[in-house]
């Protein structure tokens, strides 16, 4: 039976939230122990809700999370940086990464059209006419391209017609 899409939004109902609070506590609590099982690393949790008390919760123990902090604070400040990621940094290689991919998109779409732009002209649509220098230069590459690849594929056939 599949779950249904919640919206995530503040609950208002203070029974339900802390309901909600502790069932989720508990499954955090277990994708973090998984987490340290399967893959063989070391991990804590630490839970703190101004609105249920000031207990804090960590898991596995304070003391295990204050070790592995300590760990993690020995270690040379280029190697805690190297894992580590801001909300910012996240942001700005996320935004690269959706750049590349919009210069990709408009690179195949740009490709797609001279093609488009050629195969019209080559059934005789008078399209050239309203294309600028740098257009028909682009085309005429293309142009030029296509006649390589079929002059290639005949070579190719009539080598293999003869043997």
């Amino acid at each position: 039976m599949s779950r249904k899409k919640i919206k995530l939004a503040y609950i208002t109902n203070d029974s339900a939230r802390k309901t909600t609070y502790k069932r989720r506590t508990k499954c955090l609590v277990k994708k973090v122990r998984e987490l340290t099982t399967l893959c063989g690393i070391e991990g804590f949790a630490v839970m703190n809700s101004p609105d249920f008390g000031s207990q804090v919760e960590v898991w596995p123990s304070l003391e295990d999370a204050r070790r592995l902090l300590s760990d993690f604070k020995k270690l040379p400040l280029s190697k805690q940086n190297k894992k580590m990621v801001s909300q910012e940094s996240f942001l700005e290689q996320s935004l690269a990464k959706a750049t590349q991919q919009l210069r990709k998109l408009r690179e195949k779409n740009r490709q797609k059209e001279l093609k488009e732009v050629m195969f019209e002209s080559l059934s005789g649509k008078g399209i050239l006419q309203s294309l600028n220098a740098m257009d028909l230069d682009e085309v005429d590459l293309l142009v030029k391209q296509n006649l390589t690849d079929i002059d290639y594929r005949v070579r190719v056939l009539t080598k293999a017609s003869r043997s």
